[in-house]
């Protein structure tokens, strides 16, 4: 190249058509405008060469993408993946080959791999602080609608063991398969339940459909029009709202280690960054940020240990601090999770809005081995 600094070649795999699409591109849109932040910088004496490959939201593609990324471009780093299904499958392809995935997706936790960097927040980051302020401001049962695949079957069961912990329980569980757009019978048991509070974990077009399928029964229903119901979402995020409409989101309460109404310098550049480069089009996510950061941590990893190398890549990320749009963010050696601050925001006239954050990043508890879940319940501090 004409920089004459040498290249390193980096894997991207995010689906960004199929059944998530919408949520790929704003993850590929973090991963490129990071990795072009890099190579325009002067700090650093590499090159970051993305090679892209587009899964299509398929598990056996990404199997194949990712093993050609491995064995024939000889790719050591690959940034990647937004559901727990399609991590599962290329796993065993980066333990093998002795890679590094930067995991830039929230998830349900109980994993920790050597060769992973899950930048996304675990379940003692989103899912406890939401149901710690849910508990405290309104405590009762929870009715969970969710897809059926890992992601949901863990949060399932955390939120149960949460609630019979202080009292309550999950009154049902109703798990559709991913992309399945039938929940109308879903929207009429709730009508008929009327529960207190509705869980809400599906993804993609099933979750789209929910959506408008809760707003169209609302028409002729004035309990699901009401704001009686609260509604909660573990997945939401702002392109999901531009692509879904406010009014059928409008009051949704959504856990999230970050949301474009985060207040400090940090996020401020980000967006403007982001905003300059990929229009009024993009919406950035949660998930955005973490790609962004993923490719910021390689960066900095790289030129401090002189290479490519695994090895040392995560010994030297270890080391590292950086201040993200999210809020200081290091990566604990312990479990390779990121240290993460929670954020609570209730969608409204179409933006995701703060109002309540934690006072400090929180270390990453995948295992939940330190939660003392009977803390939660009213009266914890």
């Amino acid at each position: 190249m004409e920089s004459g600094k040498p290249v390193i070649p980096v894997g991207i795999l995010y689906s960004v058509s199929g059944e998530y699409g919408v949520i790929g591109r704003e993850m590929l849109n973090g991963i490129m405008m990071s990795i072009e932040q890099i190579n325009a910088s002067a700090e650093f004496d590499f090159t970051l060469a993305p090679i892209v490959r587009d899964p299509g939201g398929v598990l056996d593609r990404y199997h194949d993408h990712c093993h050609d990324l491995l064995y024939r471009h000889g790719v050591k780093h690959i940034v990647g993946c937004y559901t727990s299904a399609s991590r599962k499958v290329i796993l065993p392809l980066i333990e093998g080959a002795n890679a590094l995935l930067w995991h830039s997706a929230r998830y349900e936790g109980f994993e920790s791999s050597n060769n992973v960097i899950y930048l996304g927040a675990a379940p003692n980051q989103h899912v406890l602080p939401m149901l710690a302020w849910l508990l405290r401001e309104h405590p009762g049962d929870i009715y969970h609608v969710g897809s059926n695949y890992v992601w949901s079957w863990e949060i399932d069961r955390i939120t149960g063991e949460a609630l019979a912990a202080t009292g309550h329980r999950l009154t049902a569980s109703r798990l559709v398969n991913l992309g399945d757009t039938a929940v109308e019978g879903i929207i009429r048991d709730i009508a008929e339940r009327r529960p207190k509070v509705v869980l809400v974990t599906l993804v993609g077009q099933s979750a789209y459909r929910f959506y408008h399928a809760w707003r169209e029964a609302a028409e002729d229903d004035p309990h699901l029009a009401s704001d009686t119901a609260i509604k909660l979402s573990l997945t939401l995020c702002e392109a999901e709202v531009s692509l879904v409409g406010k009014a059928e989101l409008e009051g949704y309460l959504v856990s999230s280690a970050w949301f474009q109404t985060v207040h400090n310098d940090a996020n401020q550049r980000f967006l403007e960054q982001y905003r300059t480069r990929f229009g009024d089009a993009g919406s950035p996510s949660v998930d955005s940020v973490a790609a962004w950061t993923a490719g910021q941590f390689l960066a900095r990893a790289v030129q401090r240990c002189g290479g490519e190398q695994v090895e040392a890549v995560r010994a030297a990320l270890w080391c590292d601090e950086l201040d993200s749009p999210a809020g200081r963010v290091r990566i604990d050696p312990d479990n390779n999770h990121a240290w993460l601050t929670p954020h609570l925001a209730r969608c409204h006239d179409g933006r995701l809005e703060v109002f309540w954050e934690g006072d400090q990043p929180i270390k990453p508890d995948p295992w939940l081995t330190w939660v003392d879940l009977d803390a939660l319940g009213p009266g914890a501090s």
